[in-house]
C-alpha cells in the first residue's frame, strides 16, 4: 500500500475497495478485475484507490494478506488455554468457516491465478510461521496423542485447509453437515 489508512473512514474505504477486488476476483478471475472496475464496485473514485494501491498486483496482494490475518486470528484465537478443548475445537471450525465464507470463489484465484508481488514472499513466510505456531499450540492443547506437536500440527493443518477449501469450492461451506463432519475429523484425530 502506498500509505496506511489513519481516520476510521478512510480504513471503511480501504475495506470497500478490497470487498470490491475480492468480489470481482471471484466473479471473473485475475483478467477480470481492474483497478478501474474495484473503485467503481466499491462506489470511489479511482484517484481514492491509487492514493492506497499503485496497481492491481498490489491491491490483489492486501486482499491476500488481508485474508491471511484473518486467518491468523481464527487460528490464535482458537488456541486460547482459557476455552474448554470442545470450545477451542468450535472456534476453529467456525472462524475457518467464517473466514473462507466471505468471498469463496476469490480464495480459488489467490491460490491458482493470480501473481504474487515482490513483497509477498515476506508477508507469506511470515504468515507460515505464526500458522505453524499457532496450530502447534492448539495440537498441544488438545491432542492425547504422542505425535510430535510439529508434525501433528503440520496434519491437523493440511486437514483444515483442505477440507475448508474444498468446501469453498463445492459451495458447502453454510451446511450444518459440512460443520459437524469437520469437528468430527478434528475430534478424532486429536
Amino acid at each position: 500500500m502506498r500509505k496506511d489508512p489513519r481516520q476510521a473512514r478512510s480504513r471503511a474505504t480501504i475495506d470497500a475497495i478490497l470487498d470490491a477486488a475480492a468480489r470481482i476476483l471471484g466473479e471473473r478471475g485475475w483478467a477480470g478485475l481492474t483497478t478501474n472496475a474495484a473503485a467503481e464496485t466499491a462506489g470511489v473514485s479511482i484517484g481514492s484507490l491509487y492514493q492506497y494501491f499503485p496497481n492491481k498486483l498490489a491491491l490483489v496482494e492486501a486482499v491476500r494478506r488481508r485474508h491471511l490475518s484473518e486467518v491468523l486470528a481464527v487460528l490464535h484465537a482458537a488456541a486460547d488455554d482459557k476455552m474448554t478443548r470442545t470450545h477451542r475445537i468450535a472456534a476453529l471450525v467456525d472462524g475457518m468457516i467464517a473466514v473462507h465464507s466471505r468471498f469463496p470463489a476469490a480464495h480459488r484465484v489467490l491460490l491458482e491465478e493470480s501473481p504474487r508481488g515482490g513483497d509477498s514472499r515476506g508477508a507469506h513466510d511470515f504468515f507460515e510461521v505464526e500458522c505453524r505456531k499457532a496450530y502447534e499450540a492448539i495440537f498441544k492443547a488438545n491432542s492425547h496423542r504422542t505425535t510430535a506437536a510439529r508434525i501433528g500440527a503440520q496434519v491437523l493443518a493440511g486437514a483444515v485447509a483442505g477440507a475448508v477449501h474444498e468446501a469453498a469450492r463445492q459451495g458447502s461451506l453454510a451446511s450444518r453437515v459440512f460443520r459437524q463432519e469437520i469437528i468430527a475429523l478434528i475430534e478424532s484425530y486429536l
